[in-house]
């Protein structure tokens, strides 16, 4: 691949140092790299691709000398920044809600639809780092037996809200565990509206008019766009759980035709990116602190859905800044480059 140069917006946040070590991981082809962050964090210098690199603004200038811009910041930041990186002729990766449900912009996760990236306008979406997981699990399933519904329970690391909520989390479990005489009732929680410590909430994002969240929404419209599948039936549940990094899913799915248990393992250890590791009795399913710092989505736990002749149970775990943000943005970069899609790159082509 030629060597392009990029932007990190974002840099100083949890996924966007995630970003840097994966950036370095793969062997991207960096030619020249931009770190952005918030005003307050301008001119402290990070350490990138073997260099420490000072953080600046994002600028209209700055896109124009860049080929990708990765942006890894709040809905509103993407809102303003990315359009003006995408009129500079950067090709903007962002990982916010954003642009997710603009038909106008391809929202990949490259092993399952990379070729939408062909359609771009200057703006590729990542999807929710929930919705990841599903749809790689999904995707080589349905191409053999269509799959008429799915219910998704997630259970969701506090590293998916980010830094300050992981900070909560450690502050909590050892208030709880030095000091006996403390309850949940004496804490006072910042990041979530109860405390996280040794407890469970059933709530990602504000509630809706539905009863859903907007976080369990995010997975029924993603996985339908991204597997361009309008008519799929998605119901999901979404728990924040005391886990520091990586997400969790228990999936039913109802296919239209019986499916055996090794059926499904069969077609999922061929799909790329996904790890089966299944022996049960063996004390072998994926965990949390072994999908951590991995790329790969690991599948166990596959079983026959005792409630549906025609059901598939299954538990899924993946690092959800990794494949659920970072590695992902790479991938769809290097998918970018391979096409022959960046604007710049065309023209000399």
């Amino acid at each position: 691949m030629d060597a392009c140069s990029i932007a990190v917006v974002g840099a100083t946040g949890a996924v966007g140092r995630v970003f840097m070590d994966v950036l370095e991981e793969r062997n991207f082809p960096v030619s020249g790299i931009r770190l952005c962050a918030s005003e307050r964090s301008v001119g402290k210098k990070l350490k990138c691709m073997g260099q420490e690199i000072a953080v600046e603004l994002a600028t209209p200038e700055l896109f124009s000398e860049v080929d990708f811009v990765f942006i890894s910041a709040s809905g509103d930041v993407s809102r303003a920044l990315a359009p003006v990186a995408a009129e500079q002729g950067a090709v903007v990766i962002d990982d916010s809600s954003a642009f997710r449900m603009n038909p106008d912009v391809p929202l990949v996760v490259p092993e399952v639809n990379g070729s939408d990236v062909e359609d771009h306008k200057g703006i590729i979406s990542i999807p929710n780092c929930s919705t990841t997981p599903l749809v790689m699990v999904l995707k080589p399933l349905m191409e053999i037996n269509p799959v008429r519904r799915v219910i998704a329970d997630t259970y969701q690391s506090v590293s998916g809200t980010g830094a300050a909520a992981v900070e909560e989390l450690r502050v909590q479990s050892k208030q709880l565990t030095h000091d006996d005489s403390l309850t949940h009732d004496d804490l006072t929680p910042d990041a979530y509206p109860h405390p996280i410590a040794f407890n469970a909430l059933p709530h990602i994002e504000p509630f809706l008019e539905n009863g859903y969240t907007n976080e369990e929404m995010k997975m029924v419209n993603e996985t339908r766009k991204i597997l361009h599948a309008p008519d799929i039936a998605v119901s999901a549940t979404c728990v924040r759980v005391p886990v520091m990094l990586s997400h969790s899913e228990a999936l039913h799915i109802e296919f239209e035709n019986p499916m055996s248990p090794g059926e499904v393992r069969e077609i999922l250890v061929d799909f790329p990116g996904i790890k089966v590791v299944d022996d049960p009795l063996a004390n072998v399913y994926p965990m949390p602190i072994e999908a951590a710092g991995r790329d790969e989505v690991f599948v166990g736990r596959i079983r026959q859905d005792v409630s549906h002749p025609n059901g598939i149970a299954m538990w899924v775990v993946t690092d959800n800044l990794r494949k659920g943000a970072a590695t992902n943005a790479l991938q769809i970069a290097e998918e970018v480059i391979e096409r022959n899609l960046l604007p710049r790159q065309a023209a000399v082509s």
